[in-house]
């Protein structure tokens, strides 16, 4: 039978291996068709990448770069009052930064409207009877017409704002063009209207500019467009032509795909960079740059309120880029930048023109999304073939270092020469992948697990087999409530063991561990529940009545624990024969008495003798202790209870999930590696340090410890560890003086 169920596993293990790449691979090629289809969750993990570069080393400011902004701020404000100003006093900004040489004067205001402030504007508004009055005091120019003329012969650049309706107002092209390669107007951002100024005004500055921002789909501003489209024409960007007008240069210069020197192969793949002045710009194939950000610099900013009222000296103005525009967030001029939540949009134009003057920008290479997808497939299949060879820690430790060093290659790209690659869309497919792998190798060695199960669990204690073939009726489904003994042991750091040995060695050393046990607890006419891989679960009291069960359970732990020292004599000889390493292995044992359910429980087809219920969870959650207080054996309070006169040491006072009072639990003495004189000396220490911990007096409880352990020696050793460790985490704490030291312990 045994024979037979392992032949039937190295079947299910053969079709689980003949569909295991061609998964791999449908896997590989839907995450490739995510990534190509780019949906705004891929996108966005893309962009928080790349932002969380910025804020890891963001671009410094350089104050030496020529570069101001004329910022009418809230002082500004208060001394000129509320916006919009008189266009005189725009007139008179542009007054004085001309006298102090400015290389460029930008606007990125629109002045689409009259100057409502003006004389001949405020008598349209009127009553007839009192405009008649005034109109002989109109002079022979407006507030618009000083500042066109102020504006003329200066290099001033004012801004437009393109719009998607559908108007095309008559803009005066300040600008030239030339072209190399393909036409680049088809890459460009389209718009279809536009908001200009006042035809006086536009028409006597050297240069006009949009001073449009298009945020990504989260608000955020990354990439910023040199030119737009507006029909058939090309309009370039407020920065842009603040730049060309600086350098007093006519022309632009669009290289596109397909032009000398730049290899497209035919195809048209946008625009390669552009030329402004002296100032040769690569850009992405929409003509964007993608701005390496630096925090807002206070120091960038003039307020204008200095500069008019002479405050401001030559020095910080001439030869340099002047911006004029607000920082007030009640003028709705504020963005937001990988590193700014709120930014004055002006702000972000001169961080333009400083990243070009610098030629120090972020690039995200042709290349880069065939070169992800690559990493995609090529670690993607390297691990497929690689970590299910490997066992289930190695593999996910490999699962989890490629990520980290795709994130590591990622950053020293971007730290070092300014390159974008995505690293988080690549990590997260390949843990997905390290998750579906893992669970793979798991099961793997689960299979290898169940075989040891399979072929022990048609064994039952002798007295049950006798019952069934008496009453083949026991059968059926059912099952009655009654008290019994349950056991749970488990082998410790039973992985670790598991991954040293071939399944054939694992089966060897199951077989030579659970023989013995499952030999002592039949032998205290114990009905072994059943066999998980390196644990058992036995009961005592049914389905036949055991008088004294609890003393039977507890005589089995001893003499499980006792038996260990020789099966791990057994096993050293073995290890040192073959010359390898060897480990004790260790057991713990949880034993529990209260009413279960138990019977014959499964389906018509297939089902188990055993037991369940909320005593059956205690007993395990005993076992677990066991491994927190470095015992061989935990009882809980109503199995010692039941044992008068067996030797047990008190442990702990537990909290069971769901239960008010707490319970007791109990270390059985005849299993710790000490003899009874020993145990006579300790007890009593004992005792006093444990009413010393739970009247909180934690300086006796320490004082104590050390005593115990001196009696005690190795054998409890980590017992006495964790309570020092909760003494020390308990230190100061106001616990009220109900506490009684209970330890929580839940169940599931």
């Amino acid at each position: 039978m045994v024979e037979d169920r392992h032949q039937d596993l190295q079947r299910l293990k053969t079709r689980i291996g003949r569909f295991y790449l061609p998964l791999i691979c449908l896997f590989l090629v839907l995450a490739l068709v995510l990534r190509g289809g780019d949906p705004f969750f891929v996108s966005a993990l893309r962009l928080i990448a790349f932002d969380y570069y910025q804020r890891l080393a963001p671009q410094p400011y350089d104050p030496d770069l020529p570069v101001r902004i004329i910022d009418i701020d809230s002082d500004s404000l208060a001394r000129f009052g509320q916006w919009p100003w008189p266009r005189t006093i725009i007139r008179d900004l542009v007054i004085e930064l001309s006298k102090r040489n400015a290389a460029a004067i930008a606007f990125d205001i629109l002045f689409a409207e009259p100057d409502r402030t003006s004389l001949e504007q405020v008598i349209k508004r009127m009553p007839p009877e009192q405009a008649g009055r005034l109109r002989d005091l109109v002079g022979s120019a407006t507030n618009d017409q000083l500042l066109a003329e102020a504006l003329k012969g200066t290099p001033s650049v004012l801004a437009l704002l393109l719009t998607n309706e559908t108007n095309t107002p008559d803009i005066a092209q300040k600008a030239g063009f030339a072209f190399a390669g393909d036409d680049p107007k088809p890459f460009l951002p389209a718009f279809t209207g536009v908001e200009s100024n006042l035809p006086l005004l536009d028409e006597a500055v050297k240069a006009i500019g949009a001073m449009n921002l298009i945020p990504n789909r989260d608000g955020v501003v990354r990439q910023v467009p040199l030119f737009f489209r507006l029909g058939d024409r090309i309009i370039p960007s407020l920065a842009a032509e603040a730049l060309r007008v600086a350098q007093g240069a006519s022309t632009y210069v669009i290289k596109s795909s397909n032009a000398s020197g730049e290899t497209a192969f035919g195809q048209q793949t946008g625009i390669n960079r552009v030329r402004i002045g002296e100032m040769d710009i690569p850009t992405d194939a929409k003509g964007q740059l993608t701005l390496k950000f630096r925090p807002t610099a206070p120091d960038i900013y003039i307020s204008a309120w200095k500069l008019l009222a002479g405050e401001v000296s030559e020095n910080q103005i001439a030869g340099k880029i002047i911006l004029i525009g607000t920082s007030m967030p009640s003028l709705f001029d504020l963005r937001a930048t990988p590193l700014d939540p709120v930014i004055a949009g002006v702000e972000i134009d001169a961080q333009i023109i400083e990243n070009i003057l610098k030629q120090n920008r972020l690039s995200r290479p042709d290349y880069a999304d065939a070169a992800e997808k690559s990493i995609i497939v090529v670690l993607g299949l390297l691990m497929a073939l690689t970590m299910w060879r490997l066992s289930p820690s190695l593999a996910a430790g490999l699962g989890a270092l490629v990520p980290a060093i795709l994130m590591l290659g990622g950053w020293i790209l971007y730290r070092y020469w300014d390159l974008l690659f995505d690293p988080l869309y690549p990590s997260l497919v390949l843990l997905l992948l390290t998750a579906g792998i893992t669970f793979y190798i798991y099961r793997q060695v689960e299979t290898q697990r169940s075989e040891v199960r399979s072929a022990f669990s048609r064994y039952l204690a002798p007295a049950v087999v006798e019952e069934i073939i008496a009453s083949p009726a026991k059968l059926a489904l059912g099952g009655e409530v009654r008290e019994l003994t349950l056991m749970f042991c488990d082998v410790r750091d039973f992985t670790s063991i598991s991954e040293g040995l071939t399944a054939s060695e694992l089966t060897l050393f199951i077989n030579e561990l659970m023989t013995p046990l499952s030999d002592i607890i039949l032998r205290e006419r114990g009905t072994i529940d059943k066999f998980m891989g390196d644990a058992i679960m036995a009961f005592w009291n049914a389905p036949l009545d055991v008088d004294d069960h609890a003393r039977r359970a507890c005589s089995s732990a001893i003499e499980m624990a006792s038996t260990m020292a020789g099966l791990n004599r057994g096993w050293q000889d073995k290890a040192r024969a073959t010359g390898r390493s060897f480990s004790p292995v260790r057991i713990g044992i949880g034993i529990n008495t209260g009413e279960c359910c138990v019977g014959n429980l499964g389906s018509k087809q297939r089902f188990d003798y055993s037991a369940i219920g909320d005593e059956v969870n205690v007993t395990s959650r005993l076992e677990g202790l066991t491994k927190l207080y470095g015992l061989p054996a935990v009882a809980g309070e109503l199995t010692v209870n039941r044992c008068p006169g067996l030797a047990v040491i008190e442990i702990d006072l537990i909290r069971v999930k769901g239960r008010v009072r707490p319970v007791r639990i109990f270390g059985l003495a005849d299993s710790f590696d000490f003899d009874k004189l020993a145990l006579a000396r300790l007890l009593p220490l004992h005792q006093d340090f444990l009413r010393a911990y739970r009247t909180q007096k934690w300086d006796e409880s320490e004082m104590l410890i050390a005593q115990c352990r001196k009696t005690a020696g190795e054998a409890l050793e980590t017992y006495y560890a964790v309570f020092e460790r909760r003494i020390q985490a308990l230190r100061g704490t106001d616990l009220g003086p109900d506490w009684d030291g209970v330890y929580a312990m839940t169940t599931k």
